[in-house]
């Protein structure tokens, strides 16, 4: 590579990178997590959903630049849903785009935003099926994200049911285009599609309900809050009021109802990873680590219900460790897990306090009904 290593810090640098690790190297510097566990899937699956991570994270990555405007946000969103179907105009994009990006979009999104057309050329290597369960995700969440970002969230949304919508365009078509790719991949997990397909929105729901969860007071110091209104008001809290220096028992009384509701999602995560073929280790990894570490997230939360710092409540590297060991144990075993699983997120629920948790597939208006007495 005539002494060059490659180099987020150095875009051109990259060119000789195969697609897998070219595609590894972009991972690793926009999102741990998701370097870790993106790899445990098997080699056929691996490109398409590392590739489907990095557009997804070029989609944050507009929507959350505070130097765009609305209107900005909107045209490059647009612009970008177009390019991720056809394959079309990606260089022109990213020359358009990369130089409005602030300091406050960090380098890797940088990077990511100038080498989008080689990101963009592997989408199209993919197989028809692959391509269309991509560009349908890219669509759900580029044209649903700028309708919570036009919204005044300084008091949170108004309803558990606006979380759902919200949650469904950051994370529940994830989910879903995650399902149509594992039963590409495989005519064997193919044959649960129907029931994977509305699991898995309950599946992104829950992990993407853990990260509000955690990171309120982050959010709060943006000037924004994800929490639904409707919640709290039936635990006797305005949040409008809330601050970081806030010590409410009525506060701390919703975000354990709210609590309560990720433990159920993620007991559809659960079940959604029991329905994938034991021999298919490598998914069901992917599946349980995700799984694993927000039930632990949770728990901490749970037990620091006056946290005002996201800090306070992130998992340590020896829960990771434990959560990989324990999925490699029993992963095979449905038996070990819902045991596994019982065990450590009992305390998870409300037990004074009800829920009905229904899941649908694809449409976000249909997602959850909600219930609570």
């Amino acid at each position: 590579m005539n002494g060059t290593q490659p180099s987020l810090d150095n875009p051109k640098s990259l060119s000789k990178l195969s697609d897998d690790d070219f595609q590894a190297l972009l991972l690793e510097g926009v999102s741990r997590t998701f370097a870790l566990t993106i790899p445990q899937l098997p080699n056929e699956l691996y490109g398409a959903v590392a590739n489907a991570y990095l557009l997804c994270r070029i989609v944050d990555t507009i929507e959350d630049e505070v130097s765009l405007s609305p209107e900005q946000k909107r045209y490059f969103c647009a612009e970008f849903i177009n390019i991720v179907k056809t394959g079309l105009n990606s260089e022109p994009f990213a020359v358009e785009l990369s130089p409005l990006l602030s300091e406050q979009t960090i380098p890797a999104e940088h990077t990511l935003i100038h080498v989008l057309p080689r990101v963009i050329e592997i989408t199209h290597k993919f197989a028809p099926e692959q391509i269309e369960a991509l560009a349908t995700c890219v669509e759900t969440m580029a044209q649903g994200m700028p309708i919570f970002q036009a919204q005044d969230l300084s008091a949170g949304l108004a309803t558990l049911s606006d979380m759902d919508r919200y949650c469904y365009y950051v994370a529940g078509c994830v989910g879903e285009m995650l399902a149509k790719l594992f039963c590409h991949y495989s005519p064997e997990i193919a044959q649960h599609r129907d029931q994977l397909l509305k699991l898995s929105v309950s599946f992104g729901q829950g992990l993407q309900m853990t990260n509000i969860l955690k990171d309120i007071w982050d959010d709060a110091q943006r000037g924004v809050c994800w929490l639904p209104q409707d919640i709290f008001t039936e635990t006797g809290f305005d949040l409008k009021t809330l601050t970081p220096e806030t010590n409410n028992e009525q506060f701390r009384k919703g975000l354990e109802h709210l609590i309560s509701i990720a433990h159920q999602h993620l007991h559809n995560a659960l079940t959604y990873t029991q329905l994938l073929p034991s021999h298919e280790t490598g998914i069901r990894n992917f599946c349980l680590w995700a799984l694993g570490m927000a039930v632990l997230t949770l728990k901490k939360i749970k037990q620091n219900l006056n946290f005002n710092d996201s800090d306070q409540v992130k998992i340590t590297r020896n829960s990771v460790k434990a959560t990989i060991i324990a999925s490699r144990l029993m992963g095979r075993s449905n038996f070990m897990l819902s045991l596994l699983f019982n065990a450590v997120s009992r305390d998870l629920k409300t037990p004074d306090w009800t829920y009905s948790l229904s899941i649908s597939t694809c449409a976000p208006e249909g997602m959850s009904s909600s219930n609570a007495s």
